[in-house]
């Protein structure tokens, strides 16, 4: 997947996507296309720099929930999961 935007990464705790720094609608591209994969089952932890406002409704369509998380200063982080 490294067509798409951001950085992303493998973690014990699932994965993780890294749109900060990225223009609209890159972000969005971005996590909807890793949670489009096959077999992505969650969690998905996004790092944003802008609460994705535009995000909340694609996530609810798809079945996903989200939960805003402590992040790094400056930093808006989202664990995403998928319906069961």
């Amino acid at each position: 997947m490294s067509n798409l935007p951001g950085t992303h990464w493998q973690e014990p705790d699932g994965l993780h996507i890294d749109v900060r720094g990225l223009e609209p609608p890159e972000p969005m591209v971005a996590i909807l296309g890793h949670l489009e994969r096959p077999g992505q089952a969650g969690p998905v932890t996004v790092h944003h720099d802008r609460n994705p406002i535009y995000l909340f409704p694609e996530l609810a369509e798809r079945g996903w929930t989200y939960q805003k998380v402590p992040g790094e200063a400056g930093e808006i982080r989202l664990i995403l999961r998928c319906p069961s």
